[in-house]
């Protein structure tokens, strides 16, 4: 899509946006022309907006005349309030989740109709897995986003299964119907498990986390090797972290709750 020009014109804002938004995980580094040709902008606006995005310190330019993410964006994102403060209440659990397998303990929170997740720890031995601190993916096909949909409010979840619902793998919940119910089923068990639905090496198990107002704020997993491990029998652990970090968050809920055999910390 080229620029406009007259009332249709794009803002300088929505110009800097579109080049912010050419980088990925996929393309980290990108050319001046490179930029260019994926924002759709000319080649004189995108040297001019570049270089004033380079001289901020919002990209960097290394030794190959290529462009990457600034350290200055890095530093905006840990101002987030959300992510920010429920990564740090969260992180002990996390290390009781990781230590608990040495694989992937993962915190994710809701954004739109995709899972962000701000924090992953994993073992050297861990399976790899897509998802990483930053990183979105669909709510259909990971635990956390199963767990954060089903919590979410009505309006949302009839839009997401709505569709289109991105596939994976052949084991991907892309079919509203059965989604559904595995909402339900959420919402009465009190966790989920995705298996094999973004990759056929993993699956994941996750549970709800509550703040002081009792509702879904986030959601923990543990993402293991899918062809070695038995999901129900890491459903106690991780639903205890959920309820250790939600308790943390102040959730009455939570509190109310008799403690676990698992290890939590509030923090003291």
């Amino acid at each position: 899509m080229g620029e406009r020009s007259g009332a249709g014109a794009p803002s300088v804002a929505s110009r800097l946006f579109r080049i912010l938004e050419t980088f990925s995980p996929e393309r980290p580094s990108l050319t001046l022309s490179a930029i260019s040709r994926q924002s759709g902008l000319s080649l004189t606006t995108t040297h001019r907006l570049v270089g004033e995005l380079a001289g901020w310190g919002a990209l960097e330019r290394d030794d190959d005349g290529c462009y990457r993410i600034g350290l200055r964006i890095y530093e905006l994102a840990a101002l987030t309030p959300r992510g920010t403060f429920l990564r740090e209440v969260a992180m002990p659990f996390l290390g009781d989740l990781y230590e608990a397998t040495r694989q992937n303990a993962q915190l994710g929170v809701l954004d739109g109709h995709e899972v962000v997740y701000l924090e992953r720890i994993s073992g050297r031995d861990a399976v790899p897995v897509v998802s990483r601190p930053g990183g979105r993916l669909p709510l259909n096909a990971t635990g956390v986003g199963l767990v954060l949909l089903a919590h979410a409010d009505r309006e949302l979840q009839e839009a997401v299964l709505e569709g289109p619902l991105k596939r994976f793998t052949d084991l991907t919940l892309a079919d509203p119907r059965r989604l559904r119910g595995v909402l339900a089923d959420v919402r009465k068990n009190g966790f989920a498990i995705s298996d094999r639905q973004i990759e056929l090496s993993t699956l994941s198990v996750a549970a709800p986390v509550r703040g002081d107002a009792d509702n879904v704020i986030a959601a923990l997993s543990l993402v293991v090797p899918a062809e070695t491990s038995d999901p129900m029998a890491l459903v106690p652990v991780v639903r205890a972290a959920a309820r250790g970090l939600s308790r943390a968050l102040g959730s009455p809920r939570a509190a109310a709750l008799p403690p676990t055999a698992t290890h939590e910390r509030s923090g003291s």
